[in-house]
């Protein structure tokens, strides 16, 4: 009888551990479910944050002028432009320069595409000291500007492939080079290299003459 009955508390004392062991168990599991809950929501939040700057960066660029292809009426315009914004393409061009004109396709599909960028397009014959002051003598040329200081420069096609076929794709790699945008791609593989129909076609320079200044032409010829 003595037996029986130190038999039956033993295994009450044991149910009762099992059970104390599985009310743990189920509170650090619990505990874990909820941290991992907690860690979600703060993730949930740290996305929500980004999603809310990144949304306040694009109206900022947009309320600068960002997301078109502008043109600007003088050099004293360009130095306010670049000054309210960090990363800035500038396109030296020339209504007669035919090459001008492919620029500007290419150049207004990326101003859309890179809103993180300003691209604007600058008359040489209205900026006669802004193109000394660069040295800009091949027309077209891209002026590159970041933290409102000239670092790199498009000149001409030379390095889109030498040809006026050039895609936007290989002017948004030229671009990237030179990180004035976000590019994706891979800077060490130009888009144009691939392509046999990109040969090393050099075009000759032609003379022209501005205010009394001489400009070389990148195109073959003018319109």
């Amino acid at each position: 009888m003595a037996a029986d009955m130190f038999a039956k508390v033993m295994e009450n004392q044991l149910l009762q551990t099992a059970k104390l062991m599985e009310e743990q168990l189920d509170a650090e599991l619990e505990k874990l479910d909820k941290m991992d809950e907690d860690e979600m929501e703060r993730l949930k939040e740290k996305r929500l944050e980004a999603l809310k700057k990144a949304q306040q960066q694009k109206q900022e660029w947009l309320s600068k002028g960002h997301g078109e292809y502008r043109e600007i009426p003088s050099e004293r315009e360009f130095f306010q432009e670049v000054k309210e914004s960090k990363n800035v393409v500038c396109h030296f061009y020339k209504d007669s320069t035919f090459r001008c004109k492919i620029l500007d396709k290419h150049l207004a599909l990326l101003a859309k595409k890179h809103i993180e960028t300003k691209f604007l397009k600058l008359n040489v014959e209205k900026a006669p000291f802004l193109c000394e002051r660069l040295r800009i003598k091949v027309i077209p040329t891209l002026a590159l500007v970041k933290d409102g200081k000239t670092r790199d420069y498009v000149v001409g096609f030379t390095d889109l492939g030498n040809t006026d076929e050039f895609t936007t794709e290989t002017l948004e790699w030229r671009l990237g080079c030179a990180d004035i945008i976000t590019y994706s791609g891979n800077v060490m593989e130009p888009p144009f290299q691939s392509q046999k129909k990109y040969g090393s076609q050099f075009t000759k320079l032609e003379k022209k003459t501005i205010r009394g200044k001489k400009y070389d032409s990148d195109s073959d010829e003018d319109d």
